[in-house]
C-alpha cells in the first residue's frame, strides 16, 4: 500500500458530532454506524450552511490520548463560515498541515473503511506514515468515488506531528 503526503490548509467542518473509541467500534454497540443513519435518514447535509462542496467529511478529533482512547466524530461538511451551526450539530477546525494519505480499496463501505483503517495502524507502528500520529484531528474524504455505499473508496487523511 502506498501513502502520499498532502498539505492541507486548515479548514472548518459542520456535521453532528458522538463520542467514541476504537474498542466500542468494534463491538455492536458501536455509534459510528449509529451516526450515519441519522446523518442521512435525517437529511443532516441538507441542513447545514455554508457548505464549500457536497463532500462528506468524517472527522476524528478531541482525542483523550491515542488510538486506543476515546475521540469525537464528527459527520459533516466544508463550510466557508462558521456562525451559523444548526441545532444539534458543532463546527470543527481541522488544523492545517502535512497529511498522509491512505486511500481505500473499493467495495462496501463498511468494510473497506475499517480495513483502511487497520493499514494506518500497520503503519503507524511501523513509523512509515511519514512522522509520528498527531492525534489532533484525521478525516475521511467521502467523494464523488464514495457515494455509492456498496461499492466506495475514500480517502484517510491522518495527522502527524
Amino acid at each position: 500500500m502506498q501513502t502520499r503526503i498532502l498539505e492541507v490548509k486548515e479548514f472548518s467542518v459542520i456535521g453532528i458530532e458522538a463520542r467514541t473509541n476504537n474498542a466500542r467500534e468494534t463491538t455492536d454497540s458501536g455509534v459510528i454506524p449509529r451516526q450515519w443513519s441519522k446523518f442521512f435518514a435525517e437529511g443532516i447535509l441538507a441542513k447545514i450552511p455554508n457548505k464549500v462542496d457536497p463532500t462528506l467529511y468524517a472527522v476524528y478529533t478531541d482525542y483523550v490520548s491515542d488510538r486506543n482512547g476515546d475521540y469525537s466524530y464528527i459527520i459533516g461538511a466544508n463550510v466557508s463560515d462558521t456562525a451559523d451551526i444548526p441545532p444539534g450539530m458543532v463546527a470543527k477546525k481541522v488544523p492545517a498541515g502535512k497529511y498522509p494519505v491512505v486511500t481505500s480499496a473499493r467495495g462496501p463501505v463498511r468494510s473497506v473503511v475499517p480495513q483502511t483503517w487497520q493499514q494506518v495502524w500497520r503503519l503507524e507502528d511501523k513509523s512509515q506514515l511519514g512522522g509520528a500520529r498527531a492525534y489532533k484531528a484525521d478525516f475521511e474524504v467521502y467523494d464523488q468515488r464514495g457515494r455509492d455505499p456498496q461499492d466506495s473508496q475514500n480517502d484517510i487523511f491522518v495527522g502527524i506531528k
